[in-house]
């Protein structure tokens, strides 16, 4: 077995992995992030791309190469009425320019923009088709992971640091002995894709729809809609067996604009279920291990704010640990301090997902109201001021992070 070294070992090659990759590399870090797929090329991730996110991109002077992404702009939070009109809970463009809505980018062109950014950097390394299987240990501290590449060859690198970026079913969570609480969520996802006339010709949008108790929101690509159809949780098995043909009537039921498109689902092996979960870790950290992102707080689709938390936690980490890393001087009280910082500005998110989960979606799924309650609908259309409220909330969260300076480049 191949035994290696380097300075901090990232596992995950996800927002917050690369993102955390890139910082540490400015600060004359020696870095090495494992991500176990050979392309960021997969569907169905996250597109949003927050104002507190963009704003980071123009601090880290990426901001003009971001912008040149794929991209369409959200500049509201519409949610479907009773009567089948949208209503705006969040207005985006009330907040001050240039920061004023939501980027949809899709997510392997930030990743790969963002290994791109850090590829420019001496110290980082990024190894793709490269799998953190299990944790090195030395007595109590974790001083290193193992991998298992594509091709199946294994091997080892010790580190100062492991940064535990894998996903809310992180492996060296699960190595760590760590077990999150678990918040009980009402429903799952299915995604799927569906051609979209008109190709890149057309507008791009996000289009939520809401019927009874079935909701669908659709994200336009290129070339495809990226569509997700909200289910009670636990349906999954009941509805495969309906089959593909009363899938597609559902779909057609909550868009009949897309119902000369359905036909394009041949099975249901197209249809990818997400077991949405949303839970917190009471501890992140272990002597010689940090986790964050999803592997320490996975979030509810709700708000589309997992991506961007994530990586505030990679900005909080960065600012924290490259004093102590340059030192060579990393302490449990170093990585617990990471978590307090960001600790309650997740909580208060995922309770905020909570309350949208109880007055949203279980009163959806239960057939009791399609849409806002009637108090919010009233709300936002006497008093417009207050979609400010949910767009500051949903835009920066309730404490943005700032670029460190060691990291801050001129465009």
């Amino acid at each position: 077995m191949t035994i290696e070294s380097t300075g901090v070992l990232v596992c995950g090659g996800g927002p917050a992995g690369m993102m955390l990759g890139l910082l540490l590399a400015r600060a004359g870090i020696e870095v090495t992030v494992l991500e176990k797929h050979g392309d960021f090329l997969r569907d169905f991730r996250g597109d949003t791309v927050h104002p507190a996110t963009v704003r980071l991109m123009d601090e880290l002077g990426l901001g003009e190469g971001f912008r040149a992404l794929p991209q369409s702009r959200l500049g509201n939070l519409a949610l479907p009425a009773p009567d089948g009109s949208l209503v705006t809970l969040g207005d985006f463009e009330a907040l001050p320019a240039p920061y004023n809505y939501i980027a949809m980018v899709p997510q392997w062109d930030l990743l790969s923009f963002l290994a791109k950014a850090a590829g420019q950097e001496p110290g980082f390394s990024l190894r793709m088709n490269t799998e953190a299987t299990a944790l090195v240990r030395d007595g109590e501290r974790i001083v290193g992971a193992r991998y298992r590449t594509a091709d199946g060859r294994e091997g080892e690198i010790r580190a100062e640091l492991t940064v535990g970026c894998d996903g809310r079913h992180s492996t060296l969570r699960r190595a760590a002995g760590l077990v999150p609480k678990e918040f009980r969520v009402p429903f799952d996802v299915w995604w799927f894709r569906l051609p979209r006339p008109g190709g890149r010709h057309a507008p791009a949008s996000v289009t939520p729809v809401a019927r009874g108790p079935e909701a669908l929101i659709s994200l336009a690509r290129d070339d495809y809609y990226q569509v997700a159809y909200f289910t009670a949780k636990g349906s999954d098995a009941r509805l495969r067996a309906e089959g593909i043909e009363r899938f597609r009537q559902r779909v057609a039921h909550l868009r009949p604009d897309l119902a000369d498109q359905v036909d394009h689902l041949a099975s249901m092996d197209e249809v990818f279920v997400l077991d949405v979960k949303l839970n917190r870790l009471k501890r992140w950290c272990l002597d010689g291990l940090l986790l964050i992102g999803d592997a320490a707080h996975a979030m509810s689709p709700a708000g589309g704010v997992g991506i961007n938390l994530a990586i505030q936690d990679a900005v909080a980490a960065a600012t924290i640990l490259a004093g102590p890393l340059r030192r060579h001087s990393v302490t449990l009280a170093d990585l617990a301090a990471v978590q307090r910082r960001r600790y309650r500005p997740t909580a208060i998110v995922q309770n905020g997902q909570r309350m949208l989960q109880r007055v949203m979606f279980e009163p959806q799924f239960a057939g009791k109201r399609s849409g806002p309650p009637p108090f919010l609908l009233f709300l936002t259309r006497v008093f417009p001021r207050l979609r400010m409220i949910p767009a500051r909330f949903v835009g920066f969260g309730p404490r943005p992070e700032h670029a460190p300076d060691f990291a801050r480049r001129t465009s």
